[in-house]
């Protein structure tokens, strides 16, 4: 591994690659990941910081929070489809 990639992890202070983070420090992201995709590597910070998301989905859950993951993930598509590398993707599979 080489010294800039290990920075990365540890400045970021998560435990490897693809391993999302929350970050209640943080003054505007609730999350942190330092993403990898072959030999590219990128962290990103999602997530807006104080807000309660719908969640995994559960049984017997309302209405309301069905519509809200159904939105975010019609409004976010283009940016899921992206892959491990765009922060809709991270938000959509941590958060939603």
């Amino acid at each position: 591994m080489s010294r800039k990639k290990d920075s990365r992890l540890t400045r970021a202070g998560v435990s490897g690659y693809n391993k999302p983070k929350r970050t209640p420090g943080h003054p505007t992201k609730s999350h942190v990941v330092v993403a990898k995709v072959g030999t590219q590597v990128k962290t990103i910070r999602f997530g807006q910081q104080g807000v309660s998301t719908a969640g995994k989905p559960k049984a017997g859950e309302s209405r309301k929070q069905k519509m809200r993951r159904k939105s975010f993930k019609a409004r976010h598509a283009k940016n899921i489809a992206k892959g491990k590398m765009s922060a809709a993707y991270w938000a959509n599979k941590v958060k939603w």
